[in-house]
C-alpha cells in the first residue's frame, strides 16, 4: 500500500515539475549570457537603448520587424525602480539622438520621443510584489502614419 501512496507522489511531483518548466519557457526574453541577451534585444529593437537587466516578455509583447523600424509594442520587466528608470530614458535616449516631446512623470509615467519618422511612447509602471520592480512598455510607430477617422453612419 505504501508502494502506491509513494509512486502516486512521484508521479504528481514530475507532472508539477513538467507544467512549472513549461511555464518558464513560454517565449518571454531570450536566455543566454547578460552580453547575448543585450544583443538579441538590439537586434530587435535597433536604436532604443533599454534599462540594465531588463527582458522583454514575450507574450505581451508585439513587434513587426525589427532593428531601427521595428513597430509595434514591446513590455519589459525592469529591476530597478519606476523613478530610477524613467531617469534611465530621460538621460539615455537623447543620447542616442531622440528628441524628447513629452514627459510625465507620476504613477503611470508617459514619456514621448521621436527620431526621423519615428514615434517612441515610453509607459512606466510600478510592478507587483511577486514580479518584476517596473513593467516598461514602449510603443513604436511612424512619426506620420495616415491615422484615418472612423466614419459616421
Amino acid at each position: 500500500m505504501n508502494f502506491f501512496s509513494a509512486s502516486k507522489v512521484a508521479a504528481c511531483a514530475a507532472s508539477l515539475a513538467l507544467l512549472l518548466a513549461g511555464c518558464a519557457s513560454s517565449g518571454d526574453s531570450p536566455t543566454g549570457t547578460p552580453n547575448e541577451v543585450q544583443e538579441i534585444q538590439a537586434q530587435l529593437l535597433g536604436d532604443m537603448p533599454l534599462p540594465a537587466a531588463a527582458k522583454i516578455i514575450g507574450s505581451d509583447s508585439l513587434i513587426i520587424g525589427r532593428g531601427d523600424n521595428w513597430v509595434g509594442r514591446v513590455v519589459l520587466s525592469g529591476v530597478q525602480t519606476p523613478t530610477d528608470i524613467y531617469a534611465f530614458f530621460q538621460s539615455e535616449y537623447p543620447r542616442v539622438g531622440w528628441t524628447t516631446i513629452s514627459a510625465v512623470k507620476s504613477k503611470t509615467s508617459i514619456l514621448v520621443f521621436t527620431k526621423g519618422d519615428r514615434t517612441a511612447t515610453v509607459e512606466l509602471n510600478e510592478g507587483s510584489l511577486s514580479g518584476p520592480k517596473t513593467v516598461i512598455t514602449i510603443t513604436s510607430s511612424p512619426k506620420n502614419a495616415n491615422v484615418v477617422a472612423p466614419s459616421k453612419k
